[in-house]
């Protein structure tokens, strides 16, 4: 059972109604109500906070921004978490979906649509979109090139789900075809014609599925980088322009327009690159041409982002980034769940300013803050405070020991 589209008058407009938590982080459990507009959590550092807006982004994506693996995700001394949440399609359609996942360490994870176990986790993809800003985005700008296309191909699934298949079976064909040329490497001088046409085999599916990915990487950049550059002019103090150009081993100029052409001449120029640098890959044993080698340049004022922008230029286009995600997520016809986690700690006033006027209108925003004085008054909302790892409304009573951790909290924030 794949997840149903559920379509508004002005596309997919879900969010998150109520969110559900067992062994996730911190959390034995926790049931939040949510629903649209502004939700805002609060309190000390290291309560939970983040946690909780992680669990909506692994359900959306599949995948943590704090954690290469699953365990870290499951409570110590539980053997799976369990996160679930009730998505509804839009303010004016009533439907739901409830999404649920097992996150099993070592073993498979199981996903569930209205109580209905899935044949795989990612029959989950699509069911509830989520643009997630960070402090760690800062490395799309500052880190390395796999940042940047990291970014780049979460956005891709964003729009294509079944992106996340293709980007599988990339990463499938990458590990055998290295491991090929790594044994290959070892004997260079005895390569028979086995070899060569195995080869030939892992060259053709690096083509296909590479050409697959580069074209929805280019679609995807082609229509970000106006709407990136529209939000770094409208956050940044300064009017530098912000752009970003996509940087491989092959030739990308002159493709046609037409997807489906499009990605037949590229496949045709990744096989013939494969062709022309054989010898340099059987001598270093690896595979030097294909998608997972590419660049996305990011620029501010015609200079290199990485390396000439300053702490606050980098701030702003990386927010920008996610503003452009955001934007073109809803030009495609989909209204993403907009999550912001500490962000506003790191930005002046100006920039929370800016910032706030340009999520305001989002169909559901969640925000983490460690000050509340931090979040900009016009994100005015429901407002929930952390502490201990339980989650209560902020009109809940607060006891002497609860003002005193969140001033103590607070003053940890701005130390």
């Amino acid at each position: 059972m794949a997840v149903a589209r559920t379509r508004s008058g002005t596309g997919e407009r879900m969010y998150v109604e109520h969110l559900s938590v067992t062994d996730f982080r911190n959390y034995a459990g926790a049931d939040i109500e949510l629903g649209p507009g502004v939700s805002v959590f609060t309190g000390p550092n290291g309560q939970g906070k983040t946690n909780l807006v992680e669990a909506v982004e692994y359900l959306a994506t599949l995948s943590s921004h704090r954690a290469g693996a699953d365990a870290p995700l499951i409570r110590s001394g539980a053997d799976q978490a369990v996160v679930r949440a009730r998505v509804v399609a839009g303010l004016d359609d009533a439907r739901t979906l409830l999404l649920e996942i097992e996150i099993n360490p070592g073993r498979a994870n199981r996903a569930f649509i209205n109580r209905v176990a899935q044949r795989s986790a990612r029959e989950l993809l699509g069911g509830i979109r989520v643009v997630m800003f960070t402090p760690d985005d800062l490395a799309i700008v500052k880190g390395d090139p796999a940042d940047r296309r990291a970014f780049l191909d979460d956005l891709v699934t964003s729009r294509w789900p079944r992106m996340a298949g293709e980007r599988s079976t990339y990463d499938r064909v990458i590990r055998q075809r290295n491991a090929l040329l790594k044994s290959l490497a070892a004997h260079p001088h005895r390569l028979s014609d086995d070899d060569l046409a195995t080869l030939e085999v892992w060259d053709a599916h690096l083509a296909q599925s590479g050409a697959q990915i580069m074209q929805a990487r280019l679609e995807t950049l082609d229509a970000l980088v106006p709407l990136a550059a529209a939000a770094y002019a409208d956050i940044a103090p300064t009017n530098a322009d912000a752009g970003a150009v996509y940087q491989s081993r092959i030739d990308v100029t002159g493709l046609p327009d037409d997807r489906e052409a499009r990605t037949a001449e590229l496949t045709d120029r990744l096989l013939a690159a494969t062709q022309q640098r054989r010898g340099d890959e059987v001598r270093r044993g690896v595979s030097l041409v294909g998608p997972h080698r590419d660049e996305i340049a990011l620029s501010i004022g015609g200079l290199p982002a990485r390396g000439y922008a300053s702490h606050g230029e980098s701030w702003s286009l990386a927010l920008a980034l996610r503003l452009g995600s955001f934007g073109l997520l809803r030009a495609d016809g989909v209204s993403p769940v907009l999550i912001l986690d500490d962000v506003f700690a790191e930005l002046d006033a100006t920039r929370r300013v800016r910032l706030a006027d340009a999520v305001a209108d989002a169909e559901q925003l969640l925000v983490t803050a460690a000050v509340p004085d931090d979040v900009p008054p016009r994100l005015s909302g429901r407002r929930f405070a952390v502490r201990f790892g339980t989650v209560s409304p902020v009109d809940t009573p607060m006891t002497s020991d609860d003002a005193e951790m969140d001033a103590q909290g607070a003053a940890d924030a701005r130390a």
